[in-house]
Parts: structure tokens; sequence; C-alpha cells
């Protein structure tokens, strides 16, 4: 997988064996590893005021993504994002 960037569309699958675009709104290197921002593509494509559910993936050295299972790395990750996109 090339490199993941802003604007990227990604198909990932979910917990019922569907296929779910993804958009990328933001990446961030992490204290030396790579993490990308994302959110359902149909969410994003809405023209509404609701927030849209966020979701943050670890880039793993091969391309592909990967939940981010601690605790505490979740919280590293989410206030990095969080400064970064406002």
């Amino acid at each position: 997988m090339d490199k993941i960037e802003v604007g990227d569309v990604l198909l990932m699958e979910d917990e019922n064996g569907e296929d779910q675009e993804l958009e990328v709104l933001a990446t961030a290197e992490i204290e030396g590893k790579q993490y990308a921002a994302v959110s359902f593509s149909e969410e994003i494509e809405k023209e509404t005021t609701e927030e849209i559910e966020l979701f943050f993936l670890r880039v793993e050295e091969d391309g592909e993504l990967s939940e981010i299972e601690s605790d505490e790395e979740f919280e590293v990750v989410t206030s990095a994002f969080e400064s970064q996109i406002g």
C-alpha cells in the first residue's frame, strides 16, 4: 500500500463483513509511529451541521491500518490530533 494521505478513500470491512468507505481527514507522526484520522465517506458527503464520527487508526510499516488497542496510546493520539485539527 502507498503512503496514506489526506483525502484518500479507503475500504475497510466492518463487524458485519460489509465494506465501508473511510476518508482520511488528517495524518500525523506521533512518537515515531504514523496515524490517520478517518471518518465514513458517507457522513462527510452529507451537507449537515451534525458532528461526524472520527476514528484514529495506526498505519503499520507495511501501510496496513490497525486499530489502536491501548487506552494510553489512544489518549496520546487523540490529544495530538485534537491540537492539529482544532
